[in-house]
């Protein structure tokens, strides 16, 4: 029987750490993501698990400590948000060129400066290239399932993984969620048995040795393959998932697409209002869709492009900005989905939300209408769009 709590997303990550009572955990507090050690510290002077806590006096630290462990053939785990993150950048790439099998919450937020303390996506979606895999949640539900799946996904790829969740919004939100028994998510998980490790007497091996020339292509290539790899192994866990809980999850989510003519595709709790948004329109006879990613790297472009083959007219929502002139992370990738079609849709990319800035249902109407005009007029317009940021003559009252 499920076990029916109510809590937040820092508690939920807290709680399925304590389920899984990993060998190490190494952290330094930042908000929003603080109270996922606090919680986990508490289950510590419990007696509720043996982890060795190790807390250190930074970030780069934190994640130092969980880079030692994994090496040494433990299961370890961390948490940070926003600046912690960034201030993990260096080892989040030998963490993964490493091939080192660690699970970290990551409570989005936005990146100084100026400073802010918002929910955004620009930490997490900064460091989309450093060759961690990322799940995103709309809820606390999906936030503690997700994290439970993390496990056995980033100890079969043999890569890193970031589980994402909007800071305050889900971190300190508390709702109603679904909790699995103790037991069957210690048998979920099982025991961490690394082939290879540094303790292992019976196989020296090196971590993290200095890449030359002859060498060092060969091990972005595998890592390349191996981020292609885990399509199967994050299918795999989801399907294993399901049976326990009958709780289901994809690579996305699509909402209402059967018969879409306008589409937005979102990450995060966004995602919520979105839903609420197309629910309306669809009252009113606007044939709305959403497509909601949870798994952002690997990319998912085949099945993004297969969910909008139908969609006449799409807007891609981004709560982080590139700076490249172009538009976000997610247009970029999504329009890259689509380019090799012969019919794909018109497309626009809104940034929104930074720095914890709203987004309401009222938003996502002023995207479908703009989306509905676009469809009709068959010209996209202005590719790179702001929405929900004051005006010049706004600021000035």
């Amino acid at each position: 029987m499920a076990i029916r709590e109510r809590m937040s997303g820092n508690e939920a990550v807290a709680t399925a750490m304590r389920q899984i009572n990993p060998d190490v955990m190494g952290a330094f507090p930042i908000t929003p993501s603080t109270e996922i050690p606090e919680y986990f510290s508490q289950f510590m002077a419990n007696g509720q698990v043996d982890t060795q806590f190790v807390p250190v006096e930074s970030e780069h630290s934190a994640m130092s400590v969980c880079i030692g462990a994994s090496a040494a053939g433990a299961r370890a785990m961390t948490a940070t948000s926003s600046c912690g993150l960034a201030f993990m950048w260096e080892l989040l790439y030998v963490a993964a060129s490493s091939r080192l099998p660690l699970t970290m919450a990551v409570a989005n937020r936005a990146l100084t400066g100026p400073i802010s303390i918002g929910n955004d996506h620009s930490d997490s979606m900064g460091a989309r290239d450093s060759g961690w895999l990322q799940i995103y949640a709309e809820n606390n539900q999906e936030v503690y399932d997700n994290f439970i799946q993390a496990v056995l996904i980033t100890e079969a790829a043999r890569l890193p993984i970031m589980v994402c969740q909007d800071g305050f919004i889900t971190s300190h939100g508390v709702s109603n969620i679904q909790l699995i028994e103790d037991e069957k998510v210690k048998a979920f998980v099982g025991e961490y048995e690394p082939e290879d490790y540094l303790l292992n007497d019976r196989n020296p091996l090196a971590v993290g040795p200095y890449g030359t020339a002859p060498y060092y292509m060969e091990v972005k290539r595998k890592q390349a393959q191996a981020m292609m790899d885990a399509e199967e192994i994050i299918g795999d866990v989801a399907r294993r998932f399901e049976e326990l809980t009958g709780r289901s999850y994809g690579f996305i989510e699509e909402y209402r697409m059967e018969d879409a003519e306008t589409a937005v595709v979102v990450i995060g709790s966004s995602a919520g209002t979105g839903k609420a948004a197309v629910d309306e329109l669809r009252e009113r006879g606007v044939r709305a869709g959403l497509i909601k990613l949870r798994v952002f790297r690997p990319f998912p472009a085949k099945l993004i492009a297969e969910a909008l083959s139908g969609v006449k007219a799409v807007a891609v929502m981004d709560k982080t900005d590139s700076f490249s002139g172009n538009g976000g992370p997610l247009f970029s990738e999504t329009r890259s989905a689509l380019y090799d079609r012969k019919e794909r849709p018109l497309m626009v990319n809104y940034i929104y939300g930074l720095g914890g800035r709203d987004v309401t249902v009222d938003h996502f109407f002023e995207v479908f209408d703009a989306l509905g005009r676009i469809a009709e007029s068959g010209e996209p317009g202005e590719t790179y769009r702001y929405i929900g940021v004051r005006d010049a003559e706004e600021r000035r009252r």
